[in-house]
């Protein structure tokens, strides 16, 4: 039988809109595909590099942009399926992969030819009459060939082509331990002393948790839907502690999942390629294609925040502090396994509400359809299921978007859920870009948008807490930056951006979740259809900045911590949970518990691409503020200032500097105060630009 016939990856996908055939690709037809995806896309670059025509942006950029085809289908197809649906095989399968991707990367990016070319057209690129994308693309072809060390002698060269590989394995061998080691651990509670203070939704789906492994009683695990409730509301303090030690004990216990040497290899080996390229540390080589250009401005933005948030963080940890005594009539000190459970506590008697009083009015689909229909209001698109579209699992769904003209716009795939193979968190990733073919065909995207809220349960649908609702306006925002991709090239559209301005259309949607007309149109009670009282949202919105202090100096102890890993200029073969504790000790509040390690998960950093870039998130949240502030004056529902958002952002991508997109949208430079007046935080200074 001939295996090309068999593979769907080998023809041309007889699915609806093009999109994977996930009902007919077996676990076997992956890896054929990747190695005949390999064996065309070296035979294309060496056509390209080979070519004896004079070097021109078509024969040389153009070409080697749509290179690869068959390569794209497989990978976005496999590494989709391999972070929301892993088993042992798929795992094995990315393992015996990735050092053949970074092989077949390196024989591009080392190909000293093919550079030659690049630079031919480069270094005439004033003469050329580009439009910008074009330029766009010339430039940053000549910088991923230029940071991937084209100009390195040939001993170099070939240091960096291990250095990579090694990375990449290293990379791929990070997330997979932290999510076998997570999963491995259960809190199975039988008696129903153990659940007090847990509401009878969380009871109820720990109950179901239990009954789905085949055991009696109630099961809690690492998993958002789980842990953070059960740290919420578990009044059992020695639970909450042993919950706490070990979701910040993953992947550093000493054993076969242990990450705390590939984070030692991890580092060292990205100072090394910074080194090799002439930079003083990865956080300088890494943080030249960004808007902040600099570590100095990351420090600038991350000391200014944390200097007009700390003393309000500070203000928050002494509050709950003093609730905490007066609520227990004895000694205690409120550590990180109680900071949730009193800070809900006391929310709730500030604010008078909590998750368990909103939580019925935030069903699952009834909030889709919310968040769907905010897009409908500001930019004209519409949302149609398709159950003829292949999924990879039967929760996913697939819809057809369109156009305010009904002109198809993409596709979107959404997966909610937590499962046993799915990475924790949540994320927007790309099936297809979107492109102009060879015949300026626009070839449109497919988005994914994936999840792990709190499941349905025997008597309840999914419902999810505020900060669930507020997860997946982020997700969505991602998602509309993807599906409104207008571009000609696939590595210029969506969310192919500076990584510190990736976050601005997923943050800048979050802010529709305090606004009372947005809320009233989404929060619907799952049982009786009433929406959510007048006098629920105003609570919910006077809660919003509730321990935003706190908030604050979390995420940007994040920020440090990453931050000091790649700003190091030499080796590191110290203790790991030491470098950790010192590196982000400016910005603890609550006490600091010995042993303890985020790192050893931190896959944003050591797996997901966000190494010297997890400040990205707090600099577009400067973006965010400052933007909405312009929905805010116009009226959040806008469609003139929608439209202009969507024209001068969302469109765009990665075609122009993301400076002058920005400053094209706002009319101005962003400023901190936005951020501040949001979170109502007073600072003296004022029209301060952000860094």
């Amino acid at each position: 039988m001939d295996q090309n016939n068999e593979n769907p990856f080998f023809g041309i996908y007889q699915t609806p809109f093009g999109t994977p055939p996930f009902d007919r690709i077996k676990t076997e037809h992956y890896e054929p595909a990747f190695d005949e995806g390999i064996r065309q896309l070296d035979e294309e670059v060496r056509a390209i590099a080979g070519n004896t025509e004079i070097p021109t942006f078509d024969n040389t950029v153009v070409a080697l942009e749509r290179s690869g085809k068959l390569l794209e289908k497989v990978s976005s197809a496999f590494f989709n399926v391999l972070n929301a649906e892993a088993d042992d095989e798929m795992m094995e399968i990315s393992q015996r992969v990735s050092p053949k991707l970074s092989e077949s990367s390196n024989n591009i990016y080392l190909n000293e030819k093919l550079f030659t070319r690049i630079k031919s057209v480069y270094d005439r690129k004033e003469d050329l009459l580009l439009s910008t994308e074009d330029t766009r693309l010339l430039e940053k072809t000549f910088e991923a060939f230029s940071v991937r060390g084209a100009s390195l002698n040939p001993e170099d060269k070939e240091k960096y082509r291990k250095l990579s590989s090694e990375l990449s394995l290293l990379s791929l061998t990070f997330d997979q331990n932290a999510l076998k080691d997570k999963n491995r651990y259960e809190l199975l509670l039988t008696e129903e002393s153990e659940l007090e203070g847990l509401p009878e939704s969380i009871r109820e789906a720990a109950a179901l948790r239990a009954k789905e492994k085949g055991k009696s009683g109630w099961l809690f695990n690492l998993s958002a839907p789980s842990y953070v409730p059960f740290m919420r509301y578990s009044a059992l303090r020695e639970l909450r502690e042993k919950m706490y030690r070990e979701y910040m004990s993953v992947a550093s216990k000493g054993d076969e999942y242990d990450n705390k040497e590939i984070i030692r290899k991890i580092v060292n080996i990205r100072l090394e390629i910074a080194q090799l390229m002439g930079h003083i540390n990865y956080a300088d080589y890494k943080l030249k294609q960004t808007m902040a250009k600099t570590p100095a401005r990351v420090y600038k933005l991350l000391n200014e925040l944390l200097e007009a948030y700390k003393p309000v963080a500070k203000g928050e940890y002494e509050a709950v502090q003093g609730f905490a005594l007066g609520t227990e009539k004895e000694n205690i000190t409120v550590m990180p396994w109680d900071w949730s459970y009193y800070s809900e506590k006391l929310k709730d008697i500030r604010f008078n509400v909590n998750d368990e009083m909103t939580r019925p009015y935030f069903e699952l689909d009834n909030v889709k359809k919310g968040v769907f229909g905010l897009a409908t209001r500001l930019y004209g698109i519409t949302f149609k299921e398709n159950k003829e579209i292949p999924v990879y699992h039967p929760e996913v769904q697939a819809y057809e978007v369109y156009d305010a003209d009904g002109k198809f716009l993409s596709i979107l795939y959404t997966d909610f859920h937590p499962r046993d193979g799915k990475q924790s968190g949540a994320w927007m990733n790309s099936i297809k870009e979107q492109y102009q073919d060879e015949d300026g065909k626009d070839s449109r995207p497919q988005i994914i948008i994936v999840m792990n809220f709190t499941r349905p349960t025997e008597t309840k649908p999914s419902l999810l807490t505020f900060d669930e609702v507020n997860t997946l306006l982020h997700e969505f925002g991602h998602a509309l930056h993807g599906m409104f991709a207008k571009g000609s090239y696939a590595s210029l559209s969506g969310t192919n951006v500076y990584r510190d301005f990736v976050e601005l259309p997923s943050q800048l949607m979050e802010n529709w979740l305090t606004e009372k007309e947005f809320l009233d149109q989404i929060a619907t009670h799952y049982q009786t259809g009433e929406k959510i009282p007048q006098e629920l949202v105003q609570k919910l919105i006077d809660a919003a900045n509730f321990n935003a202090g706190y908030a604050c100096c979390r995420q940007l102890s994040f920020g440090f911590l990453d931050m000091a890993w790649h700003t190091r200029t030499e080796p590191f073969d110290g203790d790991v949970i030491a470098f950790e504790k010192e590196a982000w000790k400016q910005t603890v509040i609550v006490p600091e518990v010995p042993g303890t390690l985020m790192s050893s998960s931190f896959g944003h950093i050591f797996s997901g691409g966000y190494s010297a870039g997890y400040y990205g998130y707090k600099w577009a949240e400067v973006l965010d503020a400052d933007a909405f502030s312009l929905f805010k004056e116009t009226g959040i529902f806008n469609k003139e200032t929608a439209r202009s958002f969507r024209e001068n952002v969302l469109e765009k991508g990665g075609t122009e500097d993301p400076d002058i997109l920005y400053r094209r949208f706002r009319g101005k430079e962003p400023e901190i105060e936005a951020l501040l007046k949001r979170n109502g935080i007073n600072t003296l200074q004022s029209n301060r630009p952000a860094s």
